[in-house]
Protein backbone atom coordinates (compact mmCIF):
# COMPACT_ATOMS: atom_id res chain seq x y z
CA UNK A 1 0.00 0.00 0.00
CA UNK A 2 3.10 2.18 -0.68
CA UNK A 3 1.34 4.02 -3.82
CA UNK A 4 -1.99 6.03 -4.23
CA UNK A 5 -2.72 3.06 -7.14
CA UNK A 6 -2.28 0.41 -4.49
CA UNK A 7 -4.31 2.37 -1.78
CA UNK A 8 -7.46 3.11 -4.89
CA UNK A 9 -7.11 1.14 -7.59
CA UNK A 10 -5.32 2.60 -11.02
CA UNK A 11 -7.87 4.48 -12.30
CA UNK A 12 -8.65 6.51 -8.93
CA UNK A 13 -5.06 6.30 -7.77
CA UNK A 14 -3.70 8.08 -11.49
CA UNK A 15 -6.52 10.74 -11.15
CA UNK A 16 -5.25 11.40 -7.90
CA UNK A 17 -1.38 11.76 -8.59
CA UNK A 18 -2.44 14.09 -11.64
CA UNK A 19 -4.71 16.47 -9.68
CA UNK A 20 -2.16 16.49 -6.54
CA UNK A 21 0.52 17.00 -9.59
CA UNK A 22 -1.21 20.09 -11.28
CA UNK A 23 -1.60 21.71 -7.52
CA UNK A 24 1.84 21.07 -6.94
CA UNK A 25 3.26 22.04 -10.26
CA UNK A 26 5.80 19.42 -10.55
CA UNK A 27 5.94 16.44 -12.89
CA UNK A 28 3.97 13.36 -12.75
CA UNK A 29 6.65 11.25 -11.63
CA UNK A 30 8.39 13.06 -9.27
CA UNK A 31 5.35 13.61 -7.28
CA UNK A 32 4.49 10.11 -7.77
CA UNK A 33 7.56 9.21 -6.45
CA UNK A 34 7.30 11.83 -3.47
CA UNK A 35 3.59 9.78 -2.87
CA UNK A 36 5.48 6.43 -2.40
CA UNK A 37 7.88 8.04 0.25
CA UNK A 38 4.91 9.84 1.52
CA UNK A 39 2.38 7.43 2.63
CA UNK A 40 4.90 4.89 4.50
CA UNK A 41 5.17 7.23 7.36
CA UNK A 42 1.49 8.34 7.43
CA UNK A 43 0.45 4.73 7.63
CA UNK A 44 3.31 4.34 10.06
CA UNK A 45 2.17 7.23 12.08
CA UNK A 46 -1.42 6.29 12.33
CA UNK A 47 -0.06 2.46 13.03
CA UNK A 48 1.20 3.65 15.97
CA UNK A 49 -0.97 6.13 17.27
CA UNK A 50 -2.72 3.34 17.15
CA UNK A 51 -1.11 0.46 18.90
CA UNK A 52 -2.77 1.87 21.95
CA UNK A 53 -6.25 1.00 23.17
CA UNK A 54 -7.11 4.74 23.74
CA UNK A 55 -5.64 5.67 20.56
CA UNK A 56 -7.23 2.72 18.65
CA UNK A 57 -10.69 4.04 20.26
CA UNK A 58 -9.75 7.55 18.93
CA UNK A 59 -9.16 6.87 15.45
CA UNK A 60 -11.95 4.71 15.12
CA UNK A 61 -14.02 7.45 16.78
CA UNK A 62 -12.62 9.72 14.04
CA UNK A 63 -13.50 7.88 11.58
CA UNK A 64 -16.96 6.76 12.67
CA UNK A 65 -18.05 10.47 12.89
CA UNK A 66 -15.85 12.70 10.01
CA UNK A 67 -14.27 10.21 7.74
CA UNK A 68 -16.87 7.86 5.78
CA UNK A 69 -15.23 7.87 2.47
CA UNK A 70 -17.13 9.90 0.80
CA UNK A 71 -14.21 12.25 -0.02
CA UNK A 72 -12.63 9.93 -2.57
CA UNK A 73 -15.39 10.08 -4.97
CA UNK A 74 -14.43 14.14 -5.26
CA UNK A 75 -11.01 13.52 -5.82
CA UNK A 76 -11.10 16.50 -8.65
CA UNK A 77 -12.44 19.05 -5.76
CA UNK A 78 -10.09 17.76 -3.23
CA UNK A 79 -7.66 21.29 -3.59
CA UNK A 80 -10.67 23.47 -2.85
CA UNK A 81 -11.91 21.80 0.12
CA UNK A 82 -8.51 21.24 1.63
CA UNK A 83 -7.04 24.62 1.01
CA UNK A 84 -10.41 26.95 0.84
CA UNK A 85 -9.89 28.02 -2.89
CA UNK A 86 -8.66 30.98 -2.23
CA UNK A 87 -6.94 30.50 1.32
CA UNK A 88 -10.17 30.07 4.12
CA UNK A 89 -9.26 29.49 7.30
CA UNK A 90 -8.94 25.80 8.86
CA UNK A 91 -12.24 26.29 11.13
CA UNK A 92 -14.05 26.69 7.62
CA UNK A 93 -12.71 23.80 5.57
CA UNK A 94 -14.65 20.49 6.22
CA UNK A 95 -13.35 18.02 8.75
CA UNK A 96 -13.21 15.39 6.37
CA UNK A 97 -10.61 17.51 4.72
CA UNK A 98 -8.86 19.02 7.72
CA UNK A 99 -5.54 17.72 6.37
CA UNK A 100 -3.63 20.38 9.16
CA UNK A 101 -5.45 18.73 11.58
CA UNK A 102 -5.11 15.25 10.51
CA UNK A 103 -1.68 15.80 10.25
CA UNK A 104 -1.29 17.24 13.11
CA UNK A 105 -2.76 13.92 15.08
CA UNK A 106 -0.26 11.75 13.57
CA UNK A 107 2.70 13.13 13.74
CA UNK A 108 2.56 16.10 16.48
CA UNK A 109 6.15 18.20 16.42
CA UNK A 110 7.43 16.25 14.30
CA UNK A 111 5.58 17.44 11.48
CA UNK A 112 8.68 19.53 9.83
CA UNK A 113 11.18 16.76 10.49
CA UNK A 114 8.50 14.34 8.24
CA UNK A 115 8.20 17.06 5.82
CA UNK A 116 12.05 17.62 5.58
CA UNK A 117 12.92 14.31 5.50
CA UNK A 118 11.19 13.02 2.51
CA UNK A 119 12.25 16.49 0.59
CA UNK A 120 15.40 15.13 1.21
CA UNK A 121 14.94 11.93 -0.18
CA UNK A 122 12.79 13.19 -3.29
CA UNK A 123 13.25 15.71 -6.05
CA UNK A 124 10.49 18.28 -4.05
CA UNK A 125 11.39 20.76 -1.83
CA UNK A 126 9.83 21.18 1.56
CA UNK A 127 7.01 23.49 -0.09
CA UNK A 128 5.77 20.76 -2.20
CA UNK A 129 6.33 17.77 0.24
CA UNK A 130 3.86 19.82 2.54
CA UNK A 131 1.16 20.02 0.21
CA UNK A 132 1.51 16.48 -0.85
CA UNK A 133 0.95 15.86 2.56
CA UNK A 134 -2.07 17.56 2.69
CA UNK A 135 -3.62 15.64 0.34
CA UNK A 136 -2.46 12.55 1.06
CA UNK A 137 -3.86 12.53 4.84
CA UNK A 138 -7.78 13.26 4.17
CA UNK A 139 -7.43 10.53 1.17
CA UNK A 140 -5.57 7.85 3.69
CA UNK A 141 -8.31 8.75 6.53
CA UNK A 142 -11.06 8.52 3.54
CA UNK A 143 -9.49 5.09 2.33
CA UNK A 144 -9.77 3.48 6.18
CA UNK A 145 -13.14 4.59 6.48
CA UNK A 146 -14.52 3.08 3.68
CA UNK A 147 -12.32 -0.16 5.15
CA UNK A 148 -14.21 0.17 8.64
CA UNK A 149 -17.34 0.45 6.78
CA UNK A 150 -16.96 -2.46 4.28
CA UNK A 151 -15.34 -4.84 6.58
CA UNK A 152 -16.94 -3.36 9.87
CA UNK A 153 -13.93 -2.91 11.97
CA UNK A 154 -13.78 -2.13 15.10
CA UNK A 155 -10.99 -0.35 17.01
CA UNK A 156 -9.28 -3.52 17.24
CA UNK A 157 -9.95 -4.73 13.94
CA UNK A 158 -7.94 -1.12 12.84
CA UNK A 159 -5.01 -1.45 15.09
CA UNK A 160 -4.62 -4.61 13.34
CA UNK A 161 -4.49 -3.57 10.25
CA UNK A 162 -2.47 -0.90 10.60
CA UNK A 163 -0.34 -3.04 12.38
CA UNK A 164 -0.11 -5.64 9.47
CA UNK A 165 0.69 -2.77 6.93
CA UNK A 166 3.39 -0.88 9.74
CA UNK A 167 5.03 -4.46 9.10
CA UNK A 168 5.27 -4.29 5.28
CA UNK A 169 6.70 -0.61 5.72
CA UNK A 170 9.33 -1.91 7.95
CA UNK A 171 10.81 -4.88 5.58
CA UNK A 172 10.69 -2.36 2.71
CA UNK A 173 13.02 0.12 1.66
CA UNK A 174 10.86 3.21 2.87
CA UNK A 175 10.57 1.34 6.54
CA UNK A 176 14.41 1.77 6.58
CA UNK A 177 14.60 5.42 4.84
CA UNK A 178 12.27 6.77 7.46
CA UNK A 179 11.68 4.41 10.06
CA UNK A 180 13.61 6.22 12.11
CA UNK A 181 11.25 9.57 12.63
CA UNK A 182 9.11 8.05 15.08
CA UNK A 183 11.46 7.16 17.34
CA UNK A 184 13.03 11.05 17.64
CA UNK A 185 11.84 13.58 20.75
CA UNK A 186 9.15 15.95 18.93
CA UNK A 187 11.32 18.95 19.27
CA UNK A 188 9.46 20.94 16.63
CA UNK A 189 8.15 24.06 17.22
CA UNK A 190 4.36 25.30 15.89
CA UNK A 191 6.42 27.27 12.93
CA UNK A 192 7.07 23.91 11.60
CA UNK A 193 3.35 22.64 11.12
CA UNK A 194 2.94 21.15 7.96
CA UNK A 195 -0.21 23.49 7.02
CA UNK A 196 1.93 26.32 7.56
CA UNK A 197 4.39 25.34 5.42
CA UNK A 198 1.74 24.14 2.54
CA UNK A 199 0.16 27.53 2.86
CA UNK A 200 3.35 29.37 2.83
CA UNK A 201 4.64 27.40 -0.33
CA UNK A 202 1.35 28.23 -2.47
CA UNK A 203 1.50 32.18 -1.24
CA UNK A 204 4.71 32.15 -2.93
CA UNK A 205 3.53 31.07 -6.43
Amino acid sequence: MFSLQDLLGQEKGSEAVEQISRNVGADHSSVNSAIQLALPVLINGLAKNASTPEGAQSLDRALEQDHNGSILNNLGGLGDMIFGGSGAPSQQVPKQANAGGILGHIFGNNQGQVAQQISKNSSLDIGQISQILMFLAPIVMGYLGRRKQEEHLDPGGLSGYLGEQQQQIQNSPQGGLLGNLFDRDGDGSSMDDIASMAMNYINRR
